[in-house]
C-alpha cells in the first residue's frame, strides 16, 4: 500500500513538472439542433442532430516556450456526435485536427499533420454562416482537401503579420508508392486586414492522377477564391468570387443525386459568387447570404442558394440559433442544403438549436 501511494506521488510530481513547463488547455463545443430537410425524392425528414452550426468537438492544445521567441505547439481535436456519442470524421480519433510544430514570433509557424486547407479557411472567413447551419456556403462552394476541408500528411507554414498582411502555404503528401505526384495536393492563401476591411485570396490544387494512369492528373482540381468583408459597424458586408477548374474541382456533397437517384460528380468548370451580410445588435445577430453557381460546361447545371439566420447569445459561451436555406437547382443539378457536418437530403432545410463552447 505504501509503495502504491509513493508511486502515485512520484507520478503526480512528474505530471505537475511537465505541465508547469507546457501550457496545455482543454476546449470543446457542443452543438445540437432540430433539423428538417425537404425536397428530396425520399421525402422530408425531421431529426435531432449534432454539428448543425459547427461540429461538436473535444480538443487539447498546448505550447512550450523554448526561449528566444521560439515555441513548440500542438493541437489534437476530436469530432463527435453529441446526439449519439459516436465519433465523427468516419470514426477517426482526432479527425478534426491533429498536428505538431514550431512557432516563431519573427519567422512564423510550421506545423505537420492533419490540418485545414488555406482555401477552406478562405471560405470560412467570408461566409456569414461560418460554413455551418443551413446557410453553409459549402452547400455550393467546393470543399477542398481529403473530400472535406482538411489535408492529411500535410506540412503548413503560416507567416507572421506584416503590417496587416499574412500568408500561408500547405503541402499534402500523396504517399503512393512509385509516384510522388499521385494524390498530392497543395494550397496557399494571402490576406490583408486593416480597420473595417479584410481581404483573403485562397488557392488549392489536388492531383487527380493515379500511379496506374498519371495522365488523369492533367485535369487537376484547381480552386481559387477571393473573399472580402467590410465592417460598417451596424452591419458587415461579405463578398466572394471563386473559379473552379478540372476534375473534382466542384464535387457535390452527395455522391448520389437525392432528386434523381443517379450518381453525380459535379462540374469541371464553374464559377461561384457569394454576397452576404451580418447584422449584430446587442445579443442578437441576423445572417443572410446569396450564392450562385455558374456551371460553364455543356450541362449548364447552375444553382442558387438563399439563406437567412438568427443567433441569440445567452452568454459569451452559449447561443440559440435558427436558420433556413433554399437551393434552386437547374437542369438536374444535385446541390443540397446541409449543415456543418451533414450533406443534407433535399433542396431546403430549417434548423433550430443550441451550442455551447467551453
Amino acid at each position: 500500500m505504501k509503495k502504491s501511494v509513493l508511486a502515485l506521488a512520484v507520478l503526480g510530481a512528474i505530471s505537475t513538472g511537465a505541465f508547469a513547463q507546457t501550457n496545455v488547455s482543454v476546449y470543446g463545443l457542443l452543438d445540437v439542433g432540430i433539423v428538417q430537410e425537404r425536397g428530396g425524392a425520399a421525402g422530408s425528414v425531421t431529426k435531432l442532430t449534432s454539428g448543425v452550426g459547427a461540429g461538436s468537438r473535444l480538443g487539447f492544445k498546448g505550447t512550450e516556450d523554448l526561449g528566444g521567441g521560439l515555441s513548440a505547439l500542438f493541437v489534437l481535436e476530436n469530432g463527435y456526435q453529441a446526439d449519439t456519442g459516436a465519433l465523427g470524421q468516419g470514426g477517426l480519433m482526432f479527425g478534426r485536427q491533429a498536428f505538431v510544430g514550431l512557432g516563431s514570433t519573427n519567422f512564423g509557424t510550421v506545423t505537420l499533420g492533419r490540418q485545414y486547407t488555406p482555401q477552406y479557411l478562405t471560405v470560412a472567413f467570408v461566409d456569414p454562416f461560418g460554413t455551418g447551419f443551413a446557410g453553409n456556403a459549402n452547400n455550393i462552394l467546393p470543399q477542398t482537401g481529403n473530400a472535406t476541408s482538411r489535408m492529411d500528411n500535410s506540412v503548413k507554414y503560416v507567416s507572421p503579420n506584416f503590417s496587416g498582411f499574412t500568408g500561408e502555404v500547405a503541402y499534402g503528401f500523396g504517399e503512393v508508392a512509385g509516384s510522388t505526384s499521385t494524390a498530392r495536393q497543395y494550397g496557399l492563401a494571402v490576406g490583408y486586414a486593416n480597420g473595417p476591411l479584410a481581404v483573403r485570396l485562397g488557392y488549392h490544387n489536388l492531383n487527380n492522377g493515379t500511379a496506374a494512369a498519371p495522365a488523369i492528373g492533367t485535369e487537376n482540381a484547381k480552386n481559387t477564391l477571393l473573399g472580402a468583408t467590410y465592417d460598417f459597424k451596424v452591419a458587415k458586408a461579405h463578398l466572394a468570387y471563386g473559379v473552379d477548374k478540372g476534375l473534382n474541382s466542384s464535387k457535390y456533397r452527395n455522391a448520389v443525386n437525392p432528386f434523381t437517384g443517379l450518381a453525380q460528380s459535379g462540374s469541371t468548370d464553374s464559377t461561384d459568387v457569394l454576397v452576404g451580410v451580418t447584422v449584430p445588435f446587442g445579443a442578437h445577430k441576423v445572417l443572410a447570404s446569396y450564392i450562385h453557381k455558374n456551371d460553364k460546361t455543356a450541362n449548364n447545371m447552375d444553382a442558387n442558394q438563399y439563406a437567412l439566420g438568427y443567433i441569440y447569445s445567452l452568454s459569451k459561451r452559449t447561443e440559440l440559433y435558427t436558420t433556413y436555406a433554399k437551393i434552386s437547382n437547374k437542369n438536374g443539378a444535385g446541390y443540397t442544403v446541409g449543415g456543418a457536418i451533414e450533406a443534407g437530403s433535399g433542396d431546403q432545410a430549417f434548423n433550430a438549436g443550441i451550442r455551447h463552447a467551453f
